[in-house]
């Protein structure tokens, strides 16, 4: 009977630890979770494409080609797989194995930066774009199945590169903008028509885009053709643009633009080549004026309401 009160407060020590234990199990999982869809919402604006027909990747970020590299490929059609991959891990100066060569060392074939693919279950050990150690390679099928850069342009891209970004190899005809839509890649493109105010054509230094099926317009020449006032807090990274005597606050690139203190919903802004890009879908509802497409005159038609 002694022994009943120890073995019952080990009982509770052991249920509260039981406990605890779940709880931080749970948010850890929380956490990898919360972390793993950030990560995959972020690589989702990347894609990288390697065409073995003319032996270059292209770098597409946010649906804009960013830059294109010369690569080297595998010896035969078959080494380097072809297909839609992850980037399972970034790795600066890794060994080569085979030969025992140390990371960063010259002669490692490696070079000093590792992009590792996954693919068919390797996690990125097999498969990868990385350096080199002989840059007279760059342009030939001369590889065991990685796809080799130059070592300055494996240093320019690698820190570029968010993990799980989408890796596309294939060989084809195809200019790299087919091939990323035909993998469900938006390409920003050009808006190919008018843009009219009130009736009268108007003309921007900034070119509106298109990217999948929705088109945006530079905020600050749009609100500033419209007669807003506009102003950009460097420290803040906000732009306001006061309209129509309402207030509006937007700190790109985000899905937010509050109005007056309230927070808007639009569809997520982008900032290309350092302008603050909106949706025209949202320009209504954000300004006041109306906003309308003829797609057979190739025309949007900004109105002011009071018209």
């Amino acid at each position: 009977m002694g022994g009943y009160p120890l073995l019952k407060r080990y009982r509770m020590k052991a249920g509260i630890f039981l406990i605890v234990f779940l709880l931080l199990c749970n948010l850890f999982t929380l956490s990898t979770v919360n972390a793993a869809k950030a990560n995959d919402e972020k690589s989702g604006n990347q894609l990288l494409i390697v065409n073995k027909k003319t032996n270059k990747l292209a770098f597409y970020e946010d649906g804009e080609l960013i830059k294109t590299f010369s690569v080297a490929t595998g010896r035969t059609s078959a080494l380097t797989p072809e297909g839609s991959f992850k980037i399972a891990n970034k790795i600066k100066n890794r060994p080569y194995y085979k030969e025992k060569i140390p990371g960063g060392d010259p002669r490692n074939p490696l070079g000093d930066r590792w992009l590792g693919l996954e693919v068919n279950g390797t996690y990125g050990t097999t498969y990868a774009i990385h350096g080199n150690n002989n840059s007279k390679s760059i342009g030939k099928y001369v590889s065991s199945g990685c796809i080799r850069m130059y070592n300055d342009d494996i240093h320019w891209l690698f820190p570029q590169i968010d993990m799980g970004t989408t890796v596309v190899i294939t060989t084809s005809e195809l200019a790299f903008d087919k091939i990323a839509e035909e993998h469900d890649y938006p390409v920003l493109k050009l808006y190919e028509g008018t843009l009219r105010l009130n009736g009268d054509s108007m003309e921007l230094d900034h070119k509106l885009i298109v990217i999948g099926e929705r088109v945006y317009v530079p905020m600050r020449e749009i609100f500033g053709m419209l007669g807003a006032k506009v102003k950009w807090n460097n420290k803040t990274k906000t732009v306001t643009a006061v309209i129509n005597g309402r207030t509006i606050t937007h700190k790109p690139p985000s899905d937010i633009v509050n109005v007056d203190g309230s927070p808007v919903r639009i569809t997520a802004s982008k900032v290309i080549d350092g302008t603050v890009m909106l949706p025209l879908r949202n320009i209504s509802e954000l300004t006041g004026y109306k906003v309308a497409w003829n797609a057979k005159a190739k025309e949007i038609r900004l109105t002011d309401n009071k018209k």
